[in-house]
């Protein structure tokens, strides 16, 4: 219980700054356009920074062997949505920005300055497992689900600011390399910026969107039901089964963090990713708008399911 209700005091001051995002576009002070500039700082300095940090801890067995269970959950993870989503394509009508809202979650957003904040500055360490596995997955399976081709790419993948900050984390993590104090300091700095300006961005990008036409959309609640409460209580039963056999004394926490990310909101880059390729990039930020203030009720739901399980 009080897990949740701390999950649900940091969702409900990160709405919050997203809602200043949105008035400051409303009012004229910035345009949505703006947000772009605060969004590169999240994706190239903030989030790296965060992650490089996460990996600046003790390197130990316990750890690998934790850090190896977060990787393998994360791929199951994906596999199971991307063949339940297949599974209910045709009897829902599911189309490519349907499907790729479902699989793919904004864990990178908003999970990293939630279970820094909620759990701890280590339990981030664990979050790239899932942003690792999900990042690979986006620039390959879900280029061409949105795409409906086979393009995959490949650059983007590697040249990702997370992919890179956690070679570079997991580098210093492995050889026990400690950074000295001065860039330690700057890069935990720049890491505690992340859960502010992440929120910004989303609020700032939805400044010029109509809300009451948003919520208008019918179809959207079927699918933020099956991505906030429909494919999160699989997860949570499953993981809860899981963590009952006790693989590792953190079992529990390790877990619950891949479930913070499998039950976050539908990710905002399926609306850039839809831009890219011409396709219907608004209605994948209505998918997107309307999951993140679901997630504000659901998420702390599911946590307090999940909690009671143990």
């Amino acid at each position: 219980m009080e897990l949740s209700i701390l999950l649900a005091e940091q969702i409900t001051a990160m709405f919050l700054t997203m809602a200043v995002g949105y008035v400051i576009v409303k009012i004229g002070l910035f345009k949505t356009e703006d947000s772009k500039v605060v969004s590169n700082l999240v994706v190239y300095i903030f989030s790296p920074c965060t992650i490089i940090n996460s990996f600046q801890i003790e390197l130990t067995q316990d750890k690998i062997q934790g850090l190896g269970m977060a990787v393998l959950v994360s791929i199951v993870v994906h596999a199971a949505m991307i063949v339940l989503t297949r599974l209910l394509e045709k009897p829902l009508g599911l189309n490519s920005i349907e499907k790729a809202s479902i699989i793919y979650t904004n864990s990178g957003y908003l999970v990293i300055p939630l279970v820094s904040t909620v759990l701890g500055e280590k339990w981030v360490f664990y979050t790239t497992a899932f942003i690792t596995v999900q990042t690979v997955l986006v620039w390959t399976h879900g280029v061409s689900l949105v795409n409906c081709g086979h393009e995959k790419d490949y650059k983007k993948i590697f040249l990702n600011p997370n992919i890179i900050a956690t070679v570079i984390g997991l580098i210093l993590f492995m050889a026990e390399i400690r950074l000295p104090v001065v860039i330690d300091s700057c890069i935990s700095g720049f890491g505690n910026m992340i859960s502010p300006a992440s929120m910004l961005v989303i609020g700032m990008v939805i400044g010029n969107v109509d809300l009451l036409w948003v919520f208008r959309q019918k179809r959207v609640y079927l699918i933020c039901f099956l991505r906030l409460i429909a494919y999160p209580l699989i997860a949570t039963f499953s993981f809860a089964a899981l963590g009952h056999m006790g693989f590792h004394h953190d079992t529990e926490y390790i877990l619950l963090v891949v479930l913070w990310a499998t039950i976050a909101p539908a990710a905002a880059m399926i609306t850039q990713i839809a831009q890219i390729y011409n396709r219907d990039a608004k209605y994948a930020s209505v998918i997107n708008v309307m999951s993140v203030v679901f997630c504000i009720a659901t998420m702390p739901l599911i946590t307090l399911l999940y909690e009671s399980m143990f």
